[in-house]
């Protein structure tokens, strides 16, 4: 299987604002280590996660740099770019553009789906970009 095809499918269904398309690649028994703002670590949290954000950022788009395939586990380096039109965690919209870098680590089963996911997320950079002035 080329898990490195369905990674770059995963971010076109979430460019494109599918994210039940993106969810079918998660298997029932999918655990998220990334703590999550909303929802459990689960692929219906995910998925809820991935809805906030797309209603905060609806031009969202995930941008990959770099996807290392290593078995099972596959690394992708990533950004997640977006304009801030809708409230996110809160905050009013701002109309600032954000590009953030992540990484994402996925462990792949024999069925082709992903049962494990770890990621970094540069939150602390995204609300620099949110708030420029605050330092």
């Amino acid at each position: 299987m080329d898990h490195t095809a369905t990674i770059r499918r995963m971010y076109e269904l979430l460019t494109a604002h599918d994210v039940d398309g993106f969810g079918a690649y998660l298997a029932d028994d999918f655990v998220e280590y990334e703590e999550l703002p909303v929802g459990p670590p689960t692929r219906d949290g995910v998925k809820e996660f991935f809805r906030m954000q797309i209603a905060a950022f609806d031009d969202l788009a995930m941008v990959v740099e770099d996807i290392v395939d290593g078995g099972d586990k596959v690394v992708a380096r990533a950004r997640f770019v977006g304009t801030h039109t809708g409230e996110f965690m809160g905050l009013p919209p701002t109309g600032t553009t954000v590009d953030v870098p992540l990484i994402d680590i996925m462990r792949f089963g024999d069925d082709g789906l992903v049962h494990e996911h770890w990621g970094v997320f540069d939150a602390m950079g995204m609300m620099r970009q949110l708030h420029p002035d605050a330092g």
